[in-house]
C-alpha cells in the first residue's frame, strides 16, 4: 500500500498537543476495523524542522525531527502547529519559504491554533476563511486584514486548507483531514480507537466572550 505522507512542522516552543494530537490521529488511523491494530496506518508521519537538532517544545519536551527543510521528501499533507514560539518564528523567512514552496505541492495544508499565523504571514490565507485560538482572533484580524476570520467554528475548511481553533482542536482537524482523504467511516473508526468523541458539529467548544 502506498502511504499518504504527512509532514508536521516543529520548532522551539511549539505547543505539544498541537503536533502530538494530529500525530496520534494519523498514526492510529486504520482502513479496516481489526483488533490490536494488525493493519498498518495508511499514513506515514514525519516531523520536519529547520535544523536536525532536537526541538524543545513547550514544557521542555525534547523531540528529534525526522527531516530538515533541505532533505524533506515529497509530502501529501502538511500540518503547521502553534505555540509560544510562533510569536517569533512566524517572522522566520526560512520557515515561510518552506511553507510557500510546499503549499503549491501538497494536497492538504492545515494549521492548529496559532499555527495559522505562519500561513497568514506566508500569504497563504489571503482571500480565505480561517480561524485560530479564541484568544488570538483579534490579533489575526489586525495582522491579516485580507483573511476572513471565523469566530464560531472549531475547524474551518476552505478548499485545500484547514485551520483549527486552539490546541485540542487539532485532533478534530486531523479527523476531518482523515475523512477528506479516506472517508468519514475511517475517521469515525479512528476516533473510536482513540476513545475520542467524533465531532458531530463544528461549533467552537469554548465561549469567546
Amino acid at each position: 500500500m502506498q502511504k499518504t505522507t504527512v509532514g508536521i512542522l516543529i520548532y522551539n516552543n511549539v505547543e505539544v498537543l498541537d503536533f502530538t494530537g494530529p500525530y496520534e490521529v494519523f498514526s492510529v488511523t486504520r482502513l479496516k476495523n481489526k483488533p490490536e491494530f494488525t493493519d498498518p496506518s495508511p499514513f506515514k508521519i514525519l516531523l520536519i524542522s529547520e535544523y536536525p537538532r532536537p526541538v524543545s517544545a513547550m514544557g521542555g519536551m525534547k523531540t528529534i525531527p525526522d527531516h530538515t527543510f533541505e532533505d524533506c521528501p515529497k509530502l501529501d499533507i502538511l500540518i503547521v502547529p502553534g505555540g509560544l514560539g510562533e510569536r517569533t518564528e512566524h517572522e522566520n523567512h526560512v520557515i515561510l519559504h518552506f511553507l510557500r514552496s510546499r503549499a503549491r505541492k501538497v494536497k492538504t495544508l492545515a494549521s492548529v491554533c496559532t499555527g495559522a499565523f505562519f500561513l497568514g504571514k506566508a500569504g497563504l490565507l489571503n482571500g480565505r476563511k480561517a480561524t485560530t485560538h479564541f484568544l488570538s482572533l483579534g490579533r489575526m484580524r489586525d495582522l491579516f486584514p485580507e483573511v476572513d476570520v471565523i469566530e464560531d467554528e472549531h475547524v474551518v475548511e476552505d478548499a485545500d486548507i484547514f485551520t483549527s481553533a486552539g490546541i485540542s482542536a487539532g485532533i478534530d482537524m486531523a479527523l476531518r483531514v482523515v475523512a477528506k482523504h479516506f472517508g468519514e467511516d475511517t475517521a469515525r473508526l479512528t476516533a473510536r480507537e482513540m476513545e475520542y468523541p467524533y465531532p458531530e458539529n463544528n461549533k467552537r467548544k469554548v465561549s469567546i466572550k
